[in-house]
């Protein structure tokens, strides 16, 4: 049973990050979602209320275990007993960061693979921040979120 760790800031989880996680609990036994603390890129919710969005997003996936994380993403990998690192490429311009990123994961640790997914094509331009400033501005972000994050961001964004 192959084990991959999907790893990021979740801030918050998309439609997109469920599609991958749905298509690639079909290729591995287990994911990891680890969800990265991330202080210095300032998330609107906090490591633990990012832990329960994506844990109520993808109850539905049984083979998935939502971790948050504050170290080296390649010791968490170790330390779940990974066998791979998944990331999601939206676009050919998140390509150049992401094949940097998997070459230095591979010199830190050279037994853990990267693997590639894209997202389906209707979440090809959905992102966290994009989400967060469209809800901020009071837009309905109910297409690009599941219904848990809708309710979570119009409380965080609420006027009083």
């Amino acid at each position: 049973m192959k084990t991959i760790v999907y790893p990021g800031t979740f801030d918050p989880i998309t439609n997109g990050h469920i599609d991958l996680v749905e298509r690639a609990s079909k290729l591995f036994g287990k994911i990891i979602i680890g969800i990265a603390s991330s202080p210095r890129k300032g998330p609107l919710f906090t490591v633990d209320e990012r832990i329960q969005l994506a844990t109520d997003a993808l109850a539905h996936v049984p083979n998935v275990e939502i971790i948050g994380f504050d170290y080296l993403l390649v010791n968490f990998v170790k330390d779940c007993k990974g066998d791979a690192i998944m990331r999601g490429l939206r676009a050919v311009s998140d390509f150049e960061y992401e094949f940097q990123l998997a070459n230095m994961n591979r010199a830190l640790a050279p037994d853990v693979e990267s693997i590639f997914l894209t997202p389906a094509e209707r979440f090809s331009y959905i992102s966290s921040s994009l989400v967060r400033e469209i809800s901020f501005l009071n837009g309905d972000v109910s297409n690009f979120v599941p219904a848990n994050v809708v309710e979570a961001l119009t409380e965080k964004f609420k006027k009083d």
